[in-house]
């Protein structure tokens, strides 16, 4: 079964959602801890604190290079924004958590420079977010090939 895309092209930001069974606290540290990060994303090192910068593992991405990620707003457990600049142009990423009952909803937003890109850059965060989700659940992770390049023409048709 093909994973289904979920992300909204609203204005220049990208937003993706995905809901969780599990309370803000236990969600914030996937989203944080380095250990945890690195099973659907990458690990990082450095010393995490608003204005610093960290250095982060693209674990998934060709050559699994590490990148620079300035931590722009640390808001623990509810709120993370990450910036980052690299061969593809700048990356700015707001990450909110907001717990009813149990359950926390991750809304996941890039805010886009332009939304030339947004049909190669959406289907990576769908892929990205459904990482975190197996591995929370412990399954397997999703394979890039079910997302790329069938989930374009959905993120290219909010443009």
């Amino acid at each position: 079964m093909s994973p289904t895309p979920t992300g909204r092209l609203i204005g220049d930001d990208l937003v993706l959602t995905r809901t969780f069974r599990a309370p803000v606290a236990d969600v914030w540290a996937s989203l944080t801890d380095p250990a945890r990060t690195a099973r659907w994303f990458g690990p990082w090192q450095g010393d995490a604190a608003p204005g610093r910068t960290i250095k982060v593992q693209m674990a998934y991405e060709e050559g699994e290079p590490w990148m620079d990620m300035t931590i722009d707003a640390c808001e623990p457990p509810h709120r993370l924004a990450v910036s980052a600049v690299d061969e593809h142009g700048g990356w700015h990423l707001d990450l909110v958590l907001v717990e009813s009952a149990g359950v926390t909803e991750l809304r996941f937003t890039q805010h886009l420079t332009g939304t030339e890109g947004v049909g190669e850059v959406g289907p990576g965060w769908e892929y990205y977010l459904d990482a975190l989700a197996a591995s929370r659940d412990g399954r397997p992770a999703p394979d890039f090939d079910d997302y790329y390049p069938a989930m374009k023409d959905h993120f290219e048709a909010q443009r």
